[in-house]
């Protein structure tokens, strides 16, 4: 138990305070942007590299993933797009057929609390919409096999992204 809390500790998740206690730790809004900047490398790290990997199983689950997360956005079922974000997400990264980049995610995603953070940005329908739209045009340049594209196109997903979240101020 106690290497398990240390270990929690070292990735920033929980705060040990000696005669005190142990307590979740909340990042800064620094800390945020900077896991947002992180985040914004990998995922597009990842959908270049499955972008040069052509027709593969985790290319066929985006684009059903992509249908089902346009319907959710025109339903304004924000639970269910919430959900299906989170999904994209992996499937992008686990598609990159990258270990170390997953595993690097794995920690990253734990940090943010990502799930938490998307049900809080698809609050917003507008939001909901234009991310419906990023993660389209993420999918479309991954199908035409154009590595530059796809990075570029999910780097610009996921900075707006963290432009919502953050209230238009990224660079705090």
């Amino acid at each position: 138990m106690r290497e398990a809390l240390k270990q929690l500790e070292r990735e920033g998740l929980i705060e040990i305070r000696p005669k005190v206690g142990t307590y979740v730790r909340e990042p800064t809004k620094r800390e945020i942007v900077e896991l947002f900047q992180l985040k914004e490398g990998l995922e597009g790290l990842a959908a270049g590299l499955l972008a040069r990997r052509g027709r593969t199983p985790s290319l066929e689950f985006l684009e059903k993933n992509v249908k089902a997360s346009e319907a959710a956005a025109a339903a304004r079922d924000s639970e269910r797009y919430a959900q299906l974000v989170h999904e994209f997400h992996w499937a992008l990264v686990n598609g990159s057929d990258n270990t170390k980049l997953v595993e690097h995610y794995r920690l990253l995603m734990n940090q943010l609390a990502f799930h938490r953070l998307v049900l809080k940005t698809v609050e917003n329908p507008r939001r909901i919409s234009a991310s419906s739209g990023e993660h389209r045009q993420v999918l479309q340049m991954i199908q035409d096999k154009d590595h530059f594209g796809a990075e570029a196109a999910m780097r610009n997903h996921v900075y707006a992204s963290a432009r919502e979240l953050l209230g238009g101020n990224r660079d705090t």
